[in-house]
């Protein structure tokens, strides 16, 4: 599920090439969605500033991404799928969400919600990374999500209040590195009981790589829940 095209108002582009490369690695069928709604706003990305002049669609822009095959999300159904996954970027809490405004007080999109709820109850794997795990937070009461560190730690984790928020909003934050460590994968938190699997990503500020692997581990564990 995309949010744009781009950092700052859309969905993180590398994060979702990198999902859509570990899922053909893992052998998965892919369909993209976004919602069909209007932008919150438009970035210049060259120079991070809103360009003032300009609107556009969350849909139209995720098609970028997409090479053009996506639809609406509001086609997207548990029955057809048996994972849902949600690159970053500050799309999800843009486009997909007002958290970016509204912090722990946030409205999600209904389309996000509705498939977040549907595919919670039909007991099928949710993926998130980067800022996104804030939409289970919100949705799915005391989910266990990672956004990485809860302390910045001069500047490693500039978006470490994040995770002040995700308990704000319900869900229970766990701690998770963005680059490798003792363990033989780079880290994603994998919540069984709610089947939900979330990692940092860019919430850190580290090598493209390590964004490439944790995003990996996160993949293989939504795929190893499905089951199949």
């Amino acid at each position: 599920v995309l949010s744009g095209c781009g950092v700052y108002d859309g969905t993180e582009i590398h994060e979702a090439s990198a999902v859509l490369v570990h899922l053909s690695r893992g052998g998965a069928e892919v369909h993209m969605y976004a919602p069909d709604v209007p932008q919150m706003h438009v970035i210049d990305h060259s120079k991070g500033q809103p360009a003032e002049a300009e609107s556009r669609n969350v849909l139209v822009e995720s098609a970028r991404i997409a090479r053009g095959k996506i639809a609406s999300l509001a086609k997207l159904t548990t029955a057809d799928h048996d994972a849902v996954i949600f690159p970053g970027g500050f799309g999800a809490a843009k486009n997909l969400s007002t958290f970016a405004v509204d912090g722990k007080d946030c409205k999600v999109n209904k389309e996000v919600e509705r498939v977040l709820k549907d595919f919670h109850k039909a007991g099928k794997p949710i993926g998130l990374c980067c800022i996104s795990p804030v939409l289970a937070a919100k949705v799915l009461s005391g989910a266990e999500v990672t956004v990485g560190h809860e302390e910045e730690e001069g500047g490693k984790w500039p978006y470490a209040g994040t995770a002040g928020a995700i308990k704000e909003l319900g869900g229970k934050h766990c701690v998770k590195e963005a680059v490798f460590s003792l363990t033989p994968f780079y880290e994603a938190h994998v919540d069984a009981k709610n089947k939900v699997v979330t990692t940092p990503a860019f919430m850190c500020e580290t090598e493209l790589h390590n964004i490439f692997d944790g995003i990996g581990a996160m993949v293989k564990n939504v795929l190893k829940l499905t089951g199949k």
